[in-house]
């Protein structure tokens, strides 16, 4: 199976669940990679640099009608919801979800709508069920889910409202999940 996308979403403690879990991705790694952070609408655009810091990949904020390309990592601007078209990103400003803008369960929805079998949904940390619903359409969809294991979060409550919603998703800590995801080698390789 060729993926064609990986979306992940996290909230409390994201930062560092992030950083872990791109540390573990190869310097060749093409599959591209939308993050969604909550973040407070006012923040500071610091998340990209931070996240750099440990990826030879290429991370950046999304801009409207952002072309999708393998190898770069892509950060859901905050006060925006994030949405995947095939083929590149749109921004909107539909009011928050789950109270949160962006919402990761909007960001999963148009992924698994835009590639469904060929999406991959990662949950990590965080102290809502954003996510949850997102990553299940995936899963329906046909598409890899991938959650991290509720006891090594920083707050288990995110990981553990997408296990709920979706049982059958490999539950992992988050360096096992970097290097599952390391592990996606394309077609013919």
């Amino acid at each position: 199976m060729r993926y064609e996308i990986i979306v992940v979403g996290t909230s409390w403690g994201g930062l560092g669940a992030l950083r872990a879990l791109l540390a573990e991705l190869p310097t060749d790694f093409d599959v591209p990679i939308a993050l969604v952070q909550h973040r407070h609408r006012q923040s500071e655009p610091l998340l990209a640099s931070l996240l750099q810091e440990r990826t030879s990949l290429r991370v950046s904020e999304v801009e409207d009608k952002t072309p999708i390309a393998g190898g770069q990592v892509y950060i859901a601007p905050a006060d925006y919801h994030l949405l995947v078209e095939r083929g590149h990103f749109a921004l909107s400003t539909d009011k928050p979800v789950r109270f949160s803008r962006p919402s990761i369960d909007v960001t999963f929805e148009s992924a698994a709508d835009s590639y469904a079998e060929r999406s991959v949904g990662v949950v990590l940390t965080g102290a809502n069920a954003d996510g949850a619903r997102g990553l299940r359409r995936i899963a329906d969809r046909g598409g890899l889910s991938l959650v991290q294991l509720p006891d090594t979060a920083e707050s288990p409550v995110m990981p553990a409202a997408a296990l709920r919603a979706v049982p059958e998703a490999r539950s992992l800590p988050v360096a096992e999940i970097g290097r599952a995801l390391a592990g996606l080698a394309p077609e013919g390789r």
